[in-house]
C-alpha cells in the first residue's frame, strides 16, 4: 500500500495539518481505518482533558544563553539558568559528549 502525505481540517481548532507517510503507516499497522479528525495539539490536550489533568500552565522567560524569550511548563527559579529549547538541546547534547 502506497502512502503519501495529506493535509487535513482539525475539527476542534479548524487549522490545517499534515497527516504524515509515518503517521499513515503507524496507523495502518495499528489496524486503524480512520484518519485523525484532530491536529496534534488538540488531540495532547484532548488526552489531557479525558485523563482528568489539567492543562500546563507555562511561563515566560528569557533563554540565559541567547537572550531570547521562550515559554517554560515550570516555574523559574532565580537560582538557576532557563534556557530556550534550541539552546537546551545544544548545551544538553555538548554535555553527552
Amino acid at each position: 500500500m502506497s502512502f503519501a502525505d495529506k493535509t487535513l481540517r482539525c475539527r476542534d481548532c479548524g487549522q490545517e495539518f499534515v497527516f504524515t507517510v509515518g503517521e499513515q503507516e503507524f496507523f495502518a499497522e495499528k489496524g486503524l481505518v480512520n484518519e485523525p479528525q484532530r491536529c496534534p495539539p488538540c488531540r495532547s490536550a484532548r488526552r489531557r482533558e479525558r485523563a482528568g489533568r489539567d492543562t500546563r500552565e507555562m511561563h515566560t522567560v528569557i533563554c540565559a544563553q541567547c537572550g531570547g524569550e521562550a515559554t517554560v511548563p515550570f516555574l523559574p527559579r532565580n537560582d538557576r539558568p532557563v534556557y530556550c529549547s534550541s539552546c537546551f538541546d545544544q548545551i544538553r547534547d555538548s554535555s553527552r559528549q
